[in-house]
């Protein structure tokens, strides 16, 4: 669910910017920072985050870059004159020299004088423009994620492929491990001359025994699950949560093959397979 846009538009001098990111989480965290001429219209920008992206930790920036003429603080020059006038004229009533070198820069510094610019009421007209950049660059980041996902699909089935091969690769240890368990069990039995033993008994125990350590169903499971990571893969968009959970499955069928596998080759290649899913495990969360 990672992904990054961004998008420029310029109306009446002004530069507007449009910045969205997101990284994994399991719902949409939406945090924004909007100029303040735009934040009547939070509502609809959130809305339509939330129509495009539906999950992921999601930050977005909307801010104006101004030029010079447009920062410059406009003179109020009704205000200007009414004070030159008022100081010409209480000059002359109070036959005092008129200031002429300093009374601009005086004037200047009377309240009123630099008036700031009025508050900006947005129109429809750059409203329109805003949302065709937000739309822009919303894109970007689903073209981006989209990306990703075709990369995230290859890898995944690689990492499936690997762990299916990691399984057919047990079943030639298999048989040859019933037969060092029977051999173990004589061999000591064997050892111990003063013990008698029914042999009969010995072979129900055997059969119960290596029946406990049988993994037939677990790698059943196992190529299932793996068959139904395929077809989920297939349906496409927002089946991000359910191959999560597939992988869990996956993980508990590998974690008991490992703990029936009383031999080092079958041991070694338990080992392999939960690295290959731990792997998927870690980019599953980059899943819509």
């Amino acid at each position: 669910m990672t992904g990054y846009g961004k998008s420029v538009a310029n109306y009446q001098g002004k530069k507007i910017h449009v910045e969205i990111k997101s990284l994994n989480s399991k719902a949409l965290d939406l945090s924004t920072r909007i100029a303040p001429l735009y934040r009547e219209k939070e509502m609809w920008i959130r809305q339509r985050i939330a129509k495009e992206l539906e999950r992921g930790k999601v930050d977005f920036s909307l801010w104006i870059e101004k030029n010079e003429a447009t920062l410059a603080t406009p003179i109020n020059r009704a205000v200007v004159t009414n004070y030159i006038q008022q100081i010409q004229s209480i000059c002359q009533e109070l036959s005092i020299e008129d200031p002429e070198e300093h009374l601009i820069p005086t004037v200047l510094r009377l309240p009123d004088a630099m008036t700031l610019a009025e508050a900006d009421e947005l129109s429809e007209e750059e409203w329109g423009v805003v949302t065709v950049a937000i739309d822009e660059a919303i894109s970007q980041l689903v073209a981006f994620r989209k990306q990703e996902g075709e990369s995230l699909a290859k890898t995944f089935n690689e990492k499936v492929d690997n762990i299916e091969a990691l399984l057919h690769s047990i079943e030639p240890y298999e048989t040859a491990r019933v037969e060092k368990i029977r051999e173990r069990i004589i061999t000591n039995l064997q050892k111990i001359s003063e013990v008698e033993y029914d042999k009969n008994r010995l072979e129900q125990e055997m059969i119960y025994y290596i029946e406990k350590l049988d993994i037939s169903e677990e790698k059943q499971r196992l190529a299932n699950h793996l068959n139904y990571f395929r077809e989920t893969m297939r349906d496409g968009h927002g089946q991000g949560k359910k191959l999560g959970f597939i992988a869990q499955e996956m993980g508990r069928e590998i974690n008991t093959t490992g703990s029936k596998s009383n031999l080092a080759e079958m041991q070694n290649i338990v080992v392999k397979m939960k690295d290959e899913l731990e792997q998927i495990k870690e980019q599953v969360l980059n899943v819509m």
